[in-house]
């Protein structure tokens, strides 16, 4: 009976999917599995992926704006349900795969370490000091899904759910993006391989799948961000560049439909996601305006230094446990006795201390600082 019902499930995807988009048939794992049931390849990866321990750390992950006393600012976790629902809806009408959209969206900020990208740039810079390749969040998604969940055996997802969580820069600008259909893992460990070495370096999507995820990350953090930033005092609604707000409007849900509806009606048949040239400008315009108003504010860099430190102190500390020079702290009861010896094995101690440091939240990070003597972080933004 279940085989019967996945068969139907395939089925419907060789009628109602778009040509181009990624059925389910062609999921691709690094190690084959005799899957049982009627769920198909991408559906099992979301599931995967939502039952991980490294989902689980998304509640209390920032997404722009950290030790903020407001219930109401989005964090890492509502940020990867939007994106899901934004890919979801334009799949929905480009008829792609909306499971691998699901899985992609859900996996695709699972390396963020604390406190952001103000996080991630501290603990790049540590890792250049002890001889590791700058830190990427999208490699170190990639990393737990694939290497270190399961205790080092990984979930072993889908070589396209993996490929759209190391490709979803959203940060990067494009007006379209089309798919570099890669249909291997030794293409896809070459991709990772070079964007370890030149992290500068852009990467395409596989399917027109990832594609989306990219521009839906974006589309659902524009806006957002807009609101939460007004909501601290940070900015007025009336600061947003004047042909920003008559191409898109002035408000999170206008912002979104306008990005979504143009998405929509400019990739409809065809093999790449774009805007048209006037929305993708305005969008770049108010990319811009968060950069300079919200993101470099320095209303919300108070206490990032003592962020830093604390960055520099806990890696320091548990990388003396190797040479016992480490206070004692969770570091063995929680991460590394549950490694597999071969995984601790082909691991070195500084790349299990940034593991470590990236999979936590942002309170277990200053509860950790707090044990080895760092100074604790007051709140720092109110509305």
């Amino acid at each position: 009976m279940m085989t019967n019902l996945q068969k139907e499930l395939e089925k419907r995807e060789r009628q109602f999917l778009n040509t181009g988009a990624c059925q389910s048939v062609a999921g691709i794992r690094r190690h084959e599995e005799n899957l049982q049931g009627y769920r198909l390849d991408f559906a099992v990866d979301a599931d995967r992926i939502l039952h991980s321990k490294s989902y689980a750390r998304y509640i209390d992950k920032t997404q722009v704006f950290y030790m903020v006393a407001n219930d109401h600012i989005t964090h890492r976790v509502l940020h990867v349900q939007l994106v899901s629902k934004i890919a979801r809806t334009i799949g929905k009408f480009l008829g792609l795969n909306e499971d691998l959209l699901e899985s992609i969206a859900l996996g695709h900020d699972i390396g963020h370490p604390p406190f952001g990208h103000d996080g991630e740039s501290f603990l790049s810079e540590i890792c250049q000091q002890h001889g590791l390749p700058a830190f990427q969040h999208n490699l170190q998604s990639v990393r737990f899904l694939d290497c270190i969940e399961k205790k080092g055996r990984g979930l072993n997802l889908t070589l396209q759910t993996l490929d759209g969580i190391l490709c979803h820069d959203g940060e990067i600008h494009k007006q379209q993006l089309a798919p570099d259909r890669n249909k291997s893992f030794e293409y896809f460990d070459q991709k990772c391989q070079k964007k370890t070495e030149s992290p500068s370096l852009e990467i395409r999507p596989a399917t027109l799948e990832g594609c989306v995820v990219r521009m839906a990350d974006t589309i659902a953090y524009i806006g957002r961000d807009i609101e939460d930033a007004i909501e601290l005092n940070l900015i007025s609604r009336n600061d947003l560049p004047r042909s920003s707000v008559e191409t898109l409007g002035n408000s999170n849900g206008t912002i979104v439909y306008k990005l979504v509806t143009d998405l929509i009606l400019h990739s409809y048949h065809q093999d790449y996601i774009g805007f048209s040239k006037e929305i993708s400008d305005a969008l770049k315009e108010l990319k811009q305006f968060n950069y300079q108003r919200i993101y470099l504010n320095p209303k919300i860099k108070d206490g990032v230094n003592n962020i830093k430190y604390c960055y520099q102190k806990l890696f320091d500390n548990y990388l003396g446990h190797f040479t016992g020079q480490g206070k004692a702290t969770e570091i063995f009861e929680e991460f590394v006795s549950h490694l597999a010896p071969d995984m601790m094995a082909q691991t070195t101690s500084a790349e299990i201390v940034r593991d470590f440091i990236a999979g936590m939240t942002d309170d277990y990070f200053m509860a950790q600082a707090k044990i080895i003597g760092c100074p604790a972080s007051s709140t720092t933004l109110t509305p």
